[in-house]
C-alpha cells in the first residue's frame, strides 16, 4: 500500500451528518379570497415559503390556481356539480386576492346525464367580454320524447342537430358579448343562457338537461390592481390569516434540533 493514501481513515465520514431542519419552519399561512360573485369570501389557506432575499413568496403565490366546488363557494349543495378555478392575481398582505379561471361540471355529473335512445348535441364558441376577456364556452344539450311518445328512441336528425348547434352558438355568443366577466359567471349559476337555449330550440326539436358545462379563459387582458379591487372591495380591516397548530411531538423535536445547533 502507497505510504500517505489513506489519510481520511481515522477521520470518518466526510461532511459529517447532515441536520434535519422541518421545511414547514420557513413557510407561511395566507388567506383565498374569492371575489364578491361569490357567498363566500375566504374559502381557505395555502402556504408559501416565507421571502428570503430576492425570492419574495408573493411571487410564488401569483399565478396559483385553485379548483373549489361551487357548493362550498356559495353555501348551497345543490351546486355541487359545479367545479369554479380561481387563480391568484395578486397579494396584499396575508390575503390572496383571486380571480374567475374557468368552470366545469364534476365526472360523475356528466356521467349521469348520458344515456340510451337520445341524441346528444354539443357545441364551443369563442367569445370577447367588454372587460376583454377572451373564453371559450362549452354547450352542451340533450333530446328528450315529446309529450304523449309511444317510440322508444327520440333521435334528433343531422340537419336538426345542425340547427341547434347553431342557435346555441349564437345565443352564447349574444349572451357573453355584451356582459362582462362577473355578470357572465353570475349567469352561469342559475343556468341562463341553457334555460334560453332549451326555450329557442323548442321548435327545431324538445330538448332537456341544456347546460352550459365548461368554460375556460383563454386570455385575460394586462393585470390592473383597480379593477381586481372592484370585485374584491376592502380586506384591510380583516386579521390575517391564523396560525395552523402542529402536533406536540413536531414541536419537541423541532426544540431538539434547535437545542443541538
Amino acid at each position: 500500500m502507497a505510504v500517505g493514501k489513506n489519510k481520511r481513515i481515522s477521520k470518518g465520514k466526510k461532511g459529517g451528518k447532515k441536520k434535519i431542519v422541518d421545511p414547514f419552519t420557513k413557510k407561511d399561512w395566507y388567506s383565498l379570497k374569492a371575489p364578491t360573485m361569490f357567498s363566500t369570501r375566504t374559502f381557505g389557506q395555502t402556504l408559501v415559503t416565507r421571502s428570503q432575499g430576492t425570492k419574495l413568496a408573493s411571487d410564488g403565490l401569483k399565478g396559483r390556481i385553485y379548483e373549489v366546488s361551487l357548493a362550498d363557494l356559495n353555501q348551497d349543495e345543490d351546486q355541487a356539480y359545479r367545479k369554479i378555478k380561481l387563480k391568484c392575481d395578486d397579494v396584499q398582505g396575508k390575503n390572496c386576492l383571486t380571480q374567475f379561471h374557468g368552470m366545469d361540471f364534476t365526472t360523475d355529473k356528466l356521467r349521469s346525464l348520458v344515456r340510451k335512445w337520445q341524441t346528444l348535441i354539443e357545441a364551443y364558441v369563442d367569445v370577447k367580454t367588454t372587460d376583454d376577456y377572451y373564453l371559450r364556452i362549452f354547450c352542451i344539450a340533450f333530446t328528450k320524447k315529446r309529450a304523449n311518445q309511444i317510440k322508444r328512441t327520440c333521435y334528433a336528425q343531422s340537419a336538426q342537430i345542425r340547427q341547434i348547434r347553431a342557435k346555441m352558438v349564437e345565443i352564447m355568443k349574444q349572451h357573453a358579448s355584451t356582459c362582462d366577466l362577473k355578470e357572465l359567471v353570475n349567469k352561469f349559476v342559475p343556468e341562463v343562457i341553457g334555460k334560453e337555449i332549451g326555450k329557442a330550440c323548442s321548435g327545431i326539436f324538445p330538448l332537456q338537461n341544456v347546460a352550459v358545462r365548461k368554460c375556460k379563459v383563454l386570455k385575460a387582458p394586462r393585470f390592473d390592481v383597480a379593477k381586481l379591487m372592484e370585485v374584491h372591495g376592502d380586506y384591510s380591516e380583516e386579521v390575517a390569516a391564523a396560525a395552523v397548530d402542529r402536533p406536540e411531538e413536531e414541536e419537541t423535536k423541532e426544540e431538539e434540533t434547535k437545542a443541538e445547533e
